[in-house]
């Protein structure tokens, strides 16, 4: 059973910078495409970004794009996500999620993916 974990959340100041980390317990993903989704209080899970199982593609959602930069070190079994500028409603619990695939693409859709980590805090406050 593929396991992930997540690590680097934490409080910040507006306009600060955080650097999220997820690993792998044992398990490589090369051919799983990599996610990261975030949930607010009283707020559903959202998609952030995703990359696909080369590193090739990303994508992101709007609210974040040009601020966050997904990437993966498939030889450290780890997926990261820069966040710059954050912003208040930034804050959420942050999960990165994995799905196994032959796609070059990736995954986009919360449905999509079969492995989640246990999520890390980010605070975005003065």
């Amino acid at each position: 059973q593929l396991q992930l974990v997540e690590s680097g959340g934490g409080l910040v100041q507006p306009g600060g910078s955080l650097r999220l980390s997820c690993a792998s317990s044992g398990f490589t993903l090369d051919a799983y495409a990599l996610g990261w989704f975030r949930q607010a209080p009283g707020k559903e899970r959202e998609a952030v970004s995703c990359i696909s199982r080369s590193g090739g593609v990303t994508n992101y959602a709007g609210s974040v794009k040009g601020r966050f930069t997904i990437t993966r070190e498939n030889a450290k079994k780890a997926v990261y996500m820069q966040m710059n500028s954050l912003k208040p409603e930034d804050t959420a619990i942050y999960y990165c999620a994995a799905v196994r695939t032959y796609s070059a693409d990736c995954a986009a859709a919360i449905n999509d993916y079969d492995y989640w980590g246990q999520g890390t805090q980010v605070t975005v406050s003065s």
